[in-house]
């Protein structure tokens, strides 16, 4: 059965006039500005509200091209800061003297972690190059390059008393140099995976190190020997991401993957006590000043919490916005502050609980967060490319 004829035969395209149109038929031109369309890839509403918020730095690092992971504030000069991140490049630079800044050159791959020594004259920069740089402070100028690592270093510290310096890396090794003669001294085998965190202790005369194997271990620095390896029950069962050392060489403070923090004595190897309260990993620790027994943990479960260590009990919970990634206690006040994934910076009364302060800048996470050696400044830095510093003298 055929399908019905149309009514006539004609192409209605052929049939109607194409139409055109000329200059002389506009009726009003408007104007459209691209910054005003919608984003395409804005999850946010049509109507959401465009985000304007302060900048409540005082100087802004404009310097770097990529993300910024690592920031240091020189130890004897209250103005001179090191920044480095993802460009590969490492800046020196004045707070509040914007149009000086010198770049340590020669890194081939992201600078992770800067380090001063204690007496400000050299700093160090580790990379995912395998390499780490010691820069004299006097001249400026490149005094020796350091290598051996298999894998990328994941940090970089300093000996207390001396030019040793102590890097762990990504090939599960941690080595250790004289950076004034520029030569190896040790290393230290042992760790199944990433060594993510580390540091000799106070008085020098012990290593601390932790790794994604979820275990710490405690190091003779002469002899590379394994004098304790914590692992296993009560201890972390994941990763560990972050360590401190209290001030009197005895107690090792670690936190990890698991949401867990654990205090370990130096001395036995043995686990002291335990801080439950995080449901997400633990990004960052840190024990106040000796004068306090307590100590922070801040991490992707939005909290920070303050420790009384005699007791083992939370003090106060401050709530954030988002993951604290990193957090630092301000010399011997009792204020702390912290950074988040939200790119503020906070400063919190750790007898309170109270957030005193939030400083709004950075619009993407901070990385790392550095105080003057005077006190008054905060400097942070972020996935965002910029380094601020904020005016914190009243927390002193």
């Amino acid at each position: 059965m055929s399908a019905p004829s149309p009514a006539h035969d004609e192409d209605p395209v052929e049939d109607e006039e194409q139409l055109f149109l000329d200059e002389n038929d506009i009726i009003q031109e408007i104007p459209v500005d691209e910054e005003e369309l919608p984003d395409m890839d804005n999850d946010e509403g049509s109507d959401a509200e465009p985000r304007d918020e302060p900048d409540d730095s005082i100087h802004i690092f404009t310097g770097h091209t990529g993300e910024l992971y690592t920031v240091v504030c020189s130890p004897t000069d209250p103005n001179l800061v090191a920044t480095g991140g993802g460009d590969d490049k490492g800046f020196l630079w004045n707070i509040g003297q914007g149009d000086w800044a010198f770049e340590l050159q020669g890194h081939s791959d992201s600078i992770s972690s800067f380090g001063f020594s204690n007496d400000g004259q050299l700093l160090a920069s580790g990379s995912f190059d395998g390499l780490v740089k010691v820069w004299d402070m006097s001249s400026r100028n490149l005094k020796c390059t350091l290598d051996g690592p298999g894998g990328g270093i994941e940090w970089v510290r300093w000996h207390p008393r001396g030019h040793l310096i102590l890097a762990g890396s990504e090939d599960s090794t941690v080595w250790m140099w004289n950076a004034d003669r520029g030569v190896y001294l040790n290393m230290f085998a042992g760790h199944n995976s990433t060594v993510t965190c580390g540091d000799f202790t106070p008085d020098g005369r012990i290593i601390c190190t932790g790794s994604d194997d979820a275990t710490m271990r405690i190091w003779n620095p002469k002899s590379g020997e394994i004098i304790h390896v914590v692992r296993g029950h009560p201890y972390h069962t994941e990763g560990l991401t972050c360590l401190s050392l209290s001030s009197d060489s005895a107690v090792a403070l670690s936190g990890s993957k698991d949401s867990s923090a654990h205090l370990v004595n130096i001395t036995t190897g043995k686990v002291v006590g335990s801080l439950s309260g995080h449901s997400d990993s633990v990004e960052c620790v840190g024990f106040a000043s000796s004068s306090s027994p307590w100590a922070a943990t801040g991490g992707m479960d939005q909290k920070l919490i303050v420790w009384d260590l005699q007791h083992l009990s939370s003090r106060c919970t401050c709530e954030h916005e988002e993951g604290v990634t990193c957090l630092l206690w301000l010399g011997a006040s009792r204020f702390l502050a912290t950074g988040s994934v939200d790119g503020k910076v906070r400063i919190w009364d750790s007898l309170s609980g109270d957030c005193v302060r939030t400083f709004s800048g950075h619009d993407h996470a901070i990385q790392s967060l550095a105080l003057s050696a005077s006190g008054d400044f905060l400097v942070s830095v972020s996935l965002d490319t910029t380094a601020r510093v904020f005016e914190i003298a009243e927390f002193k």
